[in-house]
């Protein structure tokens, strides 16, 4: 058995593969707390984006970064083009199936995150080992399956984290904290299902180099563009509105629109009414003027014709005096 040497490059791989899948992850959850303010074709355009985030930078990137540094003791390692394009394919379609489970789904429970996390977990696993399926050596390479076994474990629960994390987190502090410990439980799994990679030298063997390339000619620009729209897809998404305000100013937005509509009713019903009744809409009007009457002071006796009070009995008038004198 050939030794497998995974930190060719000492702590490099290992540490710039964790930044970058934090950064993938990180994206790829404040993509899917966005999706949850939006409903129909928006919400799936946020989560398509959330899965190209965490399928490409998050997980593949991350991969063929900690690929850099695995290296064998004299031999030449190289990597099949379509294989290795294939295998980030199935990381964003299977990362895919799972965000869109979790984000259409209808049931309450748990199921669809479970379900979900599955297959996201699963989704990783075969993305991992499709990729090292990509590597062409002058060696036969063969695994533990232990730790083969082991590593989907960790594929699967990280996804179900990943998922559980999208759908509870809000903030941006919490969402990084959050991709903080994603990116652990992808590189946990990466290194994992890396030492369970057993080398063979094959006396005789010969290994097609048929639609082959380097790691620095193929793999190193892919890496470096994919991380820079990464980092600046990352920082954009960062500086905009969360979902609560998303869903805030939708309201507020909504609001308006009644308001507006209601007064547009209101202006448009006012001069019906004034055609059909003929009158003017309601308003201070100055009273008429009335004409001049001097000032008479009041009575302090009730005149002829009105009636008496408890307290000022009505007195007879001059001429019912007369009346009576006759």
């Amino acid at each position: 058995m050939i030794h497998v040497n995974n930190f060719a490059n000492g702590a490099l791989n290992p540490a710039f593969s964790y930044v970058v899948s934090c950064v993938g992850c990180f994206l790829g959850l404040r993509c899917t707390t966005r999706a949850r303010a939006y409903q129909g074709a928006a919400r799936a355009r946020w989560l398509t984006l959330a899965a190209l985030s965490i399928g490409t930078t998050g997980i593949w990137v991350m991969h063929f970064i900690a690929m850099l540094g695995f290296a064998i003791p004299g031999e030449t390692i190289r990597y099949n083009v379509p294989f290795t394009i294939l295998s980030m394919v199935i990381a964003v379609i299977v990362v895919g199936i799972g965000v869109f489970i979790v984000g259409f789904s209808r049931r309450a429970g748990n199921g669809p995150l479970v379900l979900g996390g599955t297959i996201l977990g699963l989704g990783v696993a075969s993305m991992h080992y499709l990729g090292m399926g990509a590597v062409r050596v002058d060696a036969s390479l063969s695994y533990n399956y232990a730790l083969v076994a082991a590593s989907v474990i960790i594929a699967v629960i990280a996804g179900t984290a990943a998922l559980w994390m999208a759908l509870r987190l809000d903030s941006v502090l919490s969402t990084f904290i959050a991709s903080l410990i994603a990116g652990v439980a992808v590189n946990g799994m990466h290194y994992t299902g890396m030492a369970a990679v057993r080398a063979h030298a094959v006396p005789g063997l010969v290994v097609s180099t048929a639609d082959t390339a380097s790691a620095t000619a193929f793999l190193l620009p892919l890496i470096l563009g994919l991380s820079g729209v990464g980092f600046i897809f990352s920082a954009l998404i960062a500086l905009s509105p969360t979902a609560a305000e998303i869903v805030e100013e939708s309201e507020l937005m909504k609001r308006i629109g009644q308001s507006q509509a209601a007064r547009s009713q209101t202006a448009q019903s006012q001069p019906a009414q004034g055609q059909a009744g003929r009158r003017e809409p309601q308003g201070w009007r100055p009273p008429p003027p009335q004409p001049y009457q001097p000032y008479q002071a009041p009575r302090d006796e009730p005149g002829p014709d009105e009636p008496g009070s408890l307290f000022r009995p009505r007195r007879p008038s001059d001429r019912a005096l007369a009346s009576i004198g006759r």
